[in-house]
């Protein structure tokens, strides 16, 4: 029973001082708490499903008055722009800050027609970004106005369209997840392994060696410290991205307990990962560039910023076999679909086999000096 309770007791100390030593650690902090935090606020600040907005400038002569052009300047996606000179338009088309020149010209005075026609002439550069997007809308909104001055002209076909009822996927729904599993990979991984080195290099293990403390118990204070600390970094993030930028939490706190839940499943990779790193390299200026190795082709494969699926095909199956990639979709799948963990054996297996297979070499690569 004392044996027991000396063990836990040491638990605790490790993970008491572990934890003030990474919460002093700027390191830490800005990698694994400041940056997604960053991030997140970014990209939920951008309006996510939209159309991109073309600026679109108003030639000199052109008719300001009609039907047609009201009906242009209320398109969300375009941006009329005025007073600018013919030469200012050639220069802003040519350098690519403008998508077309917008003229629209009346076929025979107005007060002479019973109905009014117009000519309308974009005038755009062949590679202009949106140009193709920007016909299709003038010719939405010139066929907006036939069928409100002739209601009655027949057509081909009748669109219906029926809305069903559904959630909104915002652009924080998807990078939300993404942040949470690169603060754990950043605080996994860099903080681990700069945190045992530091201690084996200090002596520090080497005295532990010599009292009773077993080596499970010194690995087992340092994931309970991260543990702590990816908790309130967890909260933060979430709370933030749910107040403020209306993220995703279909069930509420139910949901944000079962994110926190299967937060802990990536926790044990990404330490491990870190206490492989500790125990292989033999001077601290080689922590970095192994550890970026590691942690890189992960933030750029995962699905973190971009979806997996607008990769490669051949690259799509080497994705989702990585665990990041595993862990931020599990998380998306709980946060916006309502998916529990137990209905994810797959996703769940594949975390534990990484957690076993990355334990076991953490293990194995413990030093003591």
């Amino acid at each position: 029973m004392n044996r027991s309770f000396s063990e836990i007791k040491a638990v605790l100390i490790l993970s008491k001082y572990s934890l003030v030593a990474t919460l002093r650690s700027p390191t830490s902090v800005v990698f694994s708490l400041l940056f997604p935090i960053i991030f997140i606020v970014v990209f939920g600040s951008m309006v996510g499903g939209q159309m991109p907005v073309m600026k679109v400038a108003v030639g000199a002569g052109c008719d300001t008055m009609n039907l047609l052009y009201k009906a242009i300047g209320k398109i969300p996606a375009i941006t009329l722009k005025k007073g600018m000179t013919a030469a200012d338009q050639s220069d802003a088309l040519r350098k690519g800050r403008l998508t077309a020149v917008l003229m629209i010209k009346p076929d025979v005075p107005v007060a002479m027609a019973i109905i009014p026609h117009y000519s309308v002439r974009l005038e755009e550069m062949g590679s202009s970004p949106g140009a193709g997007l920007l016909e299709t809308l003038l010719r939405e909104a010139v066929s907006g106005i036939d069928r409100q001055v002739f209601p009655g002209n027949p057509s081909i076909a009748r669109l219906t369209i029926t809305h069903q009822p559904g959630r909104v996927y915002k652009q924080i729904d998807f990078i939300l997840p993404g942040q949470l599993g690169f603060s754990l990979l950043m605080a996994g991984v860099f903080g681990s392994s700069f945190l045992l080195f530091s201690l084996r290099q200090s002596l520090v293990l080497k005295r532990l060696r010599a009292t009773p403390v077993r080596r499970r118990s010194i690995i087992a204070g340092e994931m309970l410290s991260r543990l702590f600390f990816h908790v309130i970094g967890f909260m933060i993030m979430v709370l933030l991205g749910y107040y403020v930028f209306g993220f995703t939490l279909v069930n509420g706190g139910w949901t944000f307990v079962e994110m926190l839940a299967f937060s802990f499943c990536g926790l044990g990779i990404f330490m491990g990962i870190g206490f492989v790193i500790s125990g292989v390299i033999q001077n601290e200026s080689s922590i970095s560039p192994v550890a970026n190795t590691v942690v890189l082709p992960q933030i750029l494969l995962c699905g973190l910023f971009f979806p997996i699926e607008s990769y490669p095909h051949w690259l799509q199956g080497f994705c989702n076999l990585l665990p990041l990639t595993l862990f931020v979709d599990g998380l998306r799948q709980i946060a916006f679909e309502g998916v529990h963990m137990w209905q994810m054996p797959v996703k769940i297996a594949g975390l534990v086999l990484w957690t076993v297979l990355t334990g076991v070499w953490a293990v194995r690569a413990f030093k003591w000096e």
